[in-house]
């Protein structure tokens, strides 16, 4: 008995050792990724072992293993339904292991809660908020979710709309996509795709501007951001392109003070006989 436990021991030990080889053999790169999938491995290794180990140890105690296992079938399937939810994550979780819609690291979005993926467990995930507090989702529902992972995004794509006045010269306007593609290519990590003259809007006309930060990181995107911002800035003022913001125009008409004048009381009642067909008829001295 004690041998086999010695045994389970030493497994897990070269369980361990293996996989932490098989890691350190891969290099650096992707060490979230081989992590998750090493956690995987080892789970999975120590659970069969132990397994194995408990049915032997059984066995040297006199327990026909047989029998055991056949009477499990049915105790089993109660157990099943009973922690059906449990199962449901355990597996869940080692789907998540091999695979990897995330890793450790990794900053998801699943539905309106995001942040960044702390520890991936055999029933939850915990990831950390924006705001610092720790979300723990179960891992059934994950896979059950769409997720959105931006550690693995290359690039970023960014669409900029900007209106300018509609009193703008249309020459002045033209030179408005040359100035947004020299903003853009002044700036670092960033790389231009097109600008355009997009349509007249309802109290602006309206310029589009498409470009690509070139890096999966929230930090550098705002920076870009900021310097091609500032940049629209300084060259629409130097061009005299002024910036639209929402307006309304009303127009006033004055009345012709004789039309807004009131009618007679005679000439009135004249009318509306008139309207209904009336004569008047001359009095009699």
């Amino acid at each position: 008995m004690v041998l086999l436990l010695q045994v389970g021991v030493w497994g897990t030990r070269a369980i361990r050792a293996t996989v932490e080889a098989w890691q350190s053999r891969h290099g650096p790169d992707g060490a979230h990724g081989r992590s998750t999938m090493a956690a995987g491995i080892a789970f999975v290794g120590q659970l069969v072992l132990w397994t194995v180990v408990l049915l032997m140890a059984l066995s040297n105690l006199g327990v026909e293993i047989t029998t055991l296992i056949a009477g499990l079938g049915m105790g089993g399937i109660a157990a099943a339904l009973a922690v059906q939810n449990i199962l449901g994550d355990l597996f869940a979780s080692l789907s998540i292991y091999f695979d990897r819609p995330f890793d450790l690291g990794d900053f998801i979005i699943v539905g309106d809660e995001m942040g960044t993926v702390d520890k991936i467990g055999l029933r939850s995930t915990r990831v950390r908020a924006l705001g610092g507090e720790q979300l723990i989702f179960a891992n059934k529902d994950l896979i059950e979710s769409r997720i959105r992972n931006y550690k693995r995004m290359r690039e970023r794509r960014v669409v900029v709309e900007i209106g300018v006045q509609y009193d703008t010269a249309a020459d002045t306007l033209e030179q408005a996509p040359r100035l947004m593609r020299e903003a853009v290519e002044s700036a670092e990590n960033a790389r231009f795709d097109r600008a355009h003259f997009k349509g007249f809007g309802d109290s602006a006309l309206m310029l589009e501007l498409v470009y690509w930060v070139l890096g999966p990181d929230y930090d550098t995107y705002m920076d870009v951001q900021q310097t091609i911002s500032f940049g629209l800035l300084r060259r629409f003022e130097d061009a005299g392109l002024r910036f639209a913001f929402p307006t309304r125009t009303i127009h006033l008409e004055p009345k012709d003070a004789a039309a807004s004048a009131r009618a007679k009381p005679g000439d009135n009642g004249a009318a509306a006989r008139s309207s209904r067909g009336e004569a008047s008829s001359p009095q009699l001295q």
